[in-house]
């Protein structure tokens, strides 16, 4: 009674666990793999809390073989070689199962420790990460294991979950527990960010701060409300899920979708991260709105500066409105395309000497064929403009920059004919 509602109401089969039916639904490849008796190295990836210990805790009771959970954030290199001592106990004649969570914070040196007891089949390991596998986690491990990715939970996985939880609790005390009304259990599905261990703490929670009248709790919604953690997003500044966000938020913005762009313009600004929030915004306004609007530049670097100035929360309000602005804009990455191209050539080589006309300089050696500089001033010209060559001569005839279809770049291409063309 004293360990957590989570780890009382553990699944102890594969059809009790909710959610990941892409990886244990009927036929599919991970229920194969556990079914068939034969327990290789795997690697879980995934948010917590969505049944990655759990999985791994009934592939041990079905492999027969010793369990042992390590915690890469605590373990040292001694508690490994412990463990690899335990090998040779009576009880673990059918090898280890090593279940270690947190894979990610063990160095290279730990988890080569693990390599040979791997190799040999003494220990088969099941690892456990929140962060991306193939980033993490040593080759030579990840070349030994199978990796399975696990998806966050939907509301609608963790409905199931939260009920149970209710009934194990209602058997526990010896009342009836109740919710108010459905509200009050979308409020704790939908408020624990796809966490189901979140979620049974919320249920808990608030069945113990609710009253009991007569033999029956009923649990309201305003409870819930106060009670369930807010954690409806997943948000880590240095893990996976930072990019992901700021990624779908600044593709929102270029793809012109003022509503996918303010929701996720509203998860950073919830997770308190006002600096990814300006920093995509005055990118995006340069990378994908551009010359289509040039003007929008100064616009959205204002609202920016607002922003920091003022902090959160009302740095929402200039944000918001430069977010739209750059969402709803025509948009052009002409100048994106024109400064990468040139880069690229600059890198393999592709380029020479400045011209002589361009120079900064006034006189010129005995060795010289052509003496002068020669610059032609273009606004001593008609039209400010008169031809010359600009570029080295390596490559004098290359082009960076294509004229975008928008009306602001198709504007200055027909004025630039107009003149270029006399």
């Amino acid at each position: 009674m004293n360990s957590p509602l989570a780890d009382r109401i553990r699944p102890k089969s594969l059809d009790d666990v909710v959610g990941q039916k892409h990886l244990l639904g009927e036929g599919k490849p991970l229920r194969r793999i556990i079914e068939s008796g034969t327990v290789p190295n795997l690697i879980f990836y995934g948010p917590s809390g969505i049944g990655k210990t759990t999985v791994a805790s009934i592939i041990a009771k079905r492999s027969g073989k010793k369990l042992y959970k390590m915690n890469a954030t605590t373990a040292s290199t001694a508690d490994i070689r412990e463990m690899l001592a335990s090998t040779e106990m009576i009880g673990a004649e059918n090898g280890i199962l090593l279940y270690l969570d947190e894979i990610q914070y063990f160095n290279k040196k730990q988890q080569q420790t693990l390599l040979e007891s791997i190799e040999n089949g003494d220990i088969t390991l099941i690892a456990s990460t929140t962060e991306n596998p193939y980033f993490y986690v040593y080759n030579a491990i990840l070349s030994r294991s199978t990796v399975f990715e696990f998806k966050t939970l939907t509301p609608e996985d963790i409905r199931p979950a939260v009920l149970r939880a209710a009934e194990i609790l209602s058997e526990e005390q010896g009342v009836k527990i109740e919710f108010e009304n459905e509200q009050a259990i979308k409020t704790i599905c939908y408020g624990c960010g796809g966490d189901v261990r979140k979620a049974l703490n919320s249920v808990e929670l608030c069945v113990l701060s609710s009253e009991v009248q007569g033999s029956k709790i009923t649990v309201l919604n305003e409870t819930a409300v106060a009670l369930t953690q807010r954690s409806a997003m997943r948000y880590d500044r240095e893990g996976d899920d930072h990019y992901d966000i700021v990624s779908a938020y600044q593709k929102s913005m270029r793809g012109s979708d003022p509503d996918a762009a303010v929701h996720y313009l509203g998860r950073l600004l919830e997770s308190g991260d006002l600096p990814s929030a300006c920093r995509r915004l005055l990118v995006c306004a340069n990378e994908d709105v551009g010359l289509a609007y040039p003007q929008i530049i100064p616009i959205v670097k204002a609202a920016v500066d607002t922003a920091l100035a003022v902090g959160l929360p009302e740095a929402r309000l200039p944000l918001a409105n430069a977010v739209i602005l750059v969402a709803i804009s025509p948009k052009s990455n002409s100048a994106h395309d024109a400064i990468n191209a040139a880069m690229e050539d600059i890198a393999k080589g592709n380029s020479g000497p400045v011209p002589r006309q361009l120079q900064n300089k006034h006189f010129d050696g005995e060795d010289a064929a052509v003496k002068g500089q020669h610059y032609l001033y273009p606004h001593v010209y008609e039209n400010h403009y008169v031809e010359q060559q600009y570029l080295p001569d390596a490559i004098k005839d290359k082009v960076y920059y294509e004229f975008g279809d928008n009306k602001t770049e198709q504007g200055f291409k027909e004025y630039w004919k107009k003149i270029k063309d006399k």
